[in-house]
């Protein structure tokens, strides 16, 4: 045995050793055992904090390399550099070029800041950041030359530091705030100075129809077959790209066991199940941010007049290098509030006399660890409040948990300014109203209009979480991505901050949906037998992929549409389809293609909207004679659309959306959240079809018995972004036939699945 191979040995049975007990306390400072069961999903056992970390970046590099890599590169500012200015990124949840990119990340994180913040945090917390980077870094040392061939010999594949899972940390924390604006940060230039590049194209908040959000359900013992609670989690995320979720199971033993999924990056389970709770997230419908107008010294458009007196801006210079060498430089500016940015198409331009600011709440949370930290150690559903409530470290989703003993949860508490009705009103300027809908704009010129201060918050001017929604019930809890207003249809919640969404409004479709499905589970009217639920039943509730739309709409559609020439084709088509986007119903493809277009047309329902009856309103299609030629001229041109397509008007769902692994089309079931399907996946168009691209993501079904958590989940486009993988396209397979894969979370059940034997690392 040579040195080399002597010193692997030992540190083999060292690393053994550490994760005995206590008295290896002297073993490596990082070791982990990772088994991996079926799919490729890892079970990462450690001693501490540090090692589960170590764990979890290495699992993670071995499936996704080249992304993690790329994604560093992305939060390091140096797409660009590596990549071109012209080509594009995925910033948060849309595509950005990288030029502004880079400017964003180099300008909008504050390293030094976030160095310093993070010296102050617990000691678990910083642990499990170091272990995650040695983790990683370990795998990259392993791999060598044989790395993946999307980043083989690439120069933005290289050892991380810590610097470099912070800024992606933060950028984590911002997805749902800042870099919701972005290009209108990065575009944000005071008269007469260079942007970056022309004005966006990117939607605004609350220009997005909430369809490809996400759902979560949460069960009490009422409701229950086995009197125990009962989540269903179905997040909807993008398919590619960073914000793909990623599963793992981490064991500290003492400490803590859950299992789940986290983004790129995360190095912890951030949705998912214990022995005693299970929980899933939602994108709020809270704002995590507000704009304030601020008006300008007339001599110098990069001063601002508060109370008063004139402040000078903060200027952010920005240097990205370019493949040649070169740098573009460009100047942000920044307010007291937050940075300079410029939204011309809704009056927010940078004059002479006025401009605009952002102040984030997210921009300094630190605190999102603590708070996934501890709703994975908790043992009940009022624990997981705590968590959420003591920290405010939640950035932008709604928490949906049940526990054993038959409690469930919403808690809409998150990272929010501390703005109330009041406040909203008195500092209004003439443009809030107009933009009410997509943001709160507020009064700039007075510090009375900044966040109001509250005793007892983690961070100042955060909104107290008793101020937000909180539900805890034994019936059931559920959201779509509205607002708190509806989360139990029997129980409407009472009126809050307008920061926290819209109340007593019109509720999406896919809301209404969901509603209205577990009201027919709990009346026993939707025909799967009984009135309570349990794994298999909520499998089927999540997978059922009925559009509300087509309930709504196609019976008057197609006596409309009857005895018309020019739609006769189609309309033949539709009265074929079975109102929902399995595999095998024909035509749905016509009815998405024809409902995008017809959606908006005014003049559709007799019943308007009720607030009293906000889950059956509006309803009764019964168009008027505008309302009518509008639709008619919509099926004609759906029909036209698919003919150019090359595509049958009754074509099989199943062979027009379509997941793409190499050469293989796997058919994906699911539809647009528009239509007011559970099951979303959102697409993009490709050659004889459509394909997924957000959507379905981890979906869950998690109860409990005697001994523990009873799961059921499948992660719709697999656990690898690696071609080469054996889990590049399983787990997607496993979801077009509808199939489960219940999750091994005991040893014993992990050492009967297990794919070969665990393998020890340490260093």
């Amino acid at each position: 045995m040579n040195r080399k191979q002597l010193i692997l040995a030992l540190g083999a049975g060292a690393a053994t050793l550490a994760l005995a007990g206590p008295a290896a306390a002297k073993g490596p400072g990082y070791a982990a055992t990772i088994t991996r069961t079926s799919y490729g999903i890892p079970h990462i056992r450690a001693a501490s904090w540090a090692s589960a970390g170590y764990g979890v970046g290495y699992a993670y590099a071995e499936d996704n390399l080249c992304m993690l890599a790329e994604e560093f590169a992305t939060v390091a500012g140096d797409r660009s550099r590596y990549f071109g200015p012209k080509e594009s990124a995925v910033l948060g949840f849309e595509k950005i070029d990288n030029l502004s990119s880079d400017i964003f990340f180099r300008a909008l994180i504050d390293l030094p800041a976030l160095k310093r913040r993070w010296a102050a945090r617990p000691a678990d917390e910083r642990a499990l950041l170091a272990g995650y980077v040695a983790g990683y870094n370990r795998h990259l040392r392993d791999v060598g030359a044989k790395a993946p061939e999307a980043c083989r010999g690439k120069p933005w594949l290289r050892p991380i530091t810590l610097d470099d899972l912070l800024r992606l940390t933060e950028k984590q924390v911002l997805l749902a705030s800042s870099l919701a604006v972005a290009p209108y940060i990065v575009n944000a230039a005071p008269p007469g100075k260079q942007a970056a590049a022309a004005s966006p194209a990117w939607a605004l908040p609350g220009e997005r129809d909430i369809g490809w959000g996400s759902n979560g359900w949460a069960f009490g013992a009422e409701k229950t077959k086995n009197g125990r609670g009962l989540v269903v989690g179905n997040p909807h995320f993008p398919w590619n790209g960073p914000s793909r979720f990623w599963q793992m199971h981490i064991t500290i033993p003492g400490q803590v066991d859950v299992m789940g999924v986290g983004l790129a990056g995360t190095p912890l389970v951030a949705l998912g199940f214990n022995k005693d709770v299970a929980w899933t997230h939602t994108v709020t419908a809270a704002q995590h941010f507000t704009m304030f107008e601020l008006q300008l010294d007339p001599a110098d458009p990069t001063r601002y007049i508060i109370d008063g007196k004139a402040e000078a801006m903060r200027p952010i210079a920005v240097s990205v290098p370019m493949p040649d060498g070169s740098s573009v430089k460009r100047t942000l500016y920044a307010s007291r509030f937050g940075p300079m940015l410029t939204i011309p198409f809704v009056g927010m331009g940078w004059k002479a006399d006025k401009a605009y600011t952002i102040r984030d709440a997210n921009y300094d949370n630190d605190r999102s660890l603590s708070a996934w930290m501890a709703i994975g150690k908790a043992r009940s559903v009022a624990e997981v409040k705590r968590a959420v409530s003591t920290t405010l470290g939640i950035p932008w989703v709604n928490t949906i948990a049940a526990d054993r003993a038959g409690n469930a949860l919403h808690a809409d508490v998150t990272a929010v300014p501390n703005v109330n009705a009041e406040k909203v009103k008195a500092c209004a300027t003439p443009l809030s109203a107009a933009v009410a809908a997509r943001f709160v704009l507020l009064d700039g010129r007075r510090s009375a209009c900044d966040w109001d201060k509250a005793a007892g918050t983690p961070a100042p001017r955060l909104m107290p979480a008793a101020d937000q929604a909180i539900w805890e019930r034994r019936d059931y809890v559920a959201n779509s991505n509205d607002s708190y207003w509806l989360s139990n249809a029997s129980a409407p919640y009472r009126q809050l901050s307008p920061i926290l969404g819209a109340w007593g409004t019109v509720r999406t479709l896919r809301t209404r949906s969901g509603l209205l499905e577990l009201d027919r589970r709990f009346t026993g009217a939707d025909g799967l037998g009984g009135t309570k639920v349990d794994n298999a039943i909520a499998a089927q509730m999540a997978f059922a992929n009925k559009s509300l739309a087509a309930e709504l709409v196609l019976p008057g559609l197609l006596k409309l549409c009857a005895g018309k020439d020019n739609v006769a084709a189609a309309c033949a088509a539709l009265a074929k389809w079975d109102g929902r986007f399995d595999l095998d119903s024909r035509a749905a493809y016509l009815f998405h293609v024809f409902w995008m277009q017809a959606r908006n047309v005014a003049g559709l329902w007799t019943v308007p909207f009720d607030p009293a009856d906000p889950v059956h309103t509006p309803r009764d299609f019964a168009p008027d004679a505008a309302a009518q030629t509008k639709l008619i001229d919509a099926l004609a041109k759906a029909a036209e659309a698919l003919g150019k397509q090359q595509i049958a008007l009754d074509a099989r769902w199943g062979d027009v959306q379509v997941a793409l692994r190499g050469a293989e089309r796997i058919p994906a079931h699911g539809g647009d959240g528009q239509l007011g399907v559970l099951n979303v996946q959102v697409h993009a168009p490709i050659p004889g079809g459509v394909t997924p691209v957000h959507g379905s993501s981890y979906v869950q079904v998690v109860s409990f018995d005697e001994n523990g958590p009873v799961a059921d989940a499948v992660l719709s486009y697999s656990q690898s972004t690696d071609p080469a993988s054996p889990h590049f396209g399983d787990q997607t397979r496993l979801y077009s036939a509808k199939r489960w894969v219940r999750l091994p979370f005991t040893p014993a059940e992990i050492a009967a699945d297990a794919q070969g034997k665990p393998r020890v690392i340490s260093e």
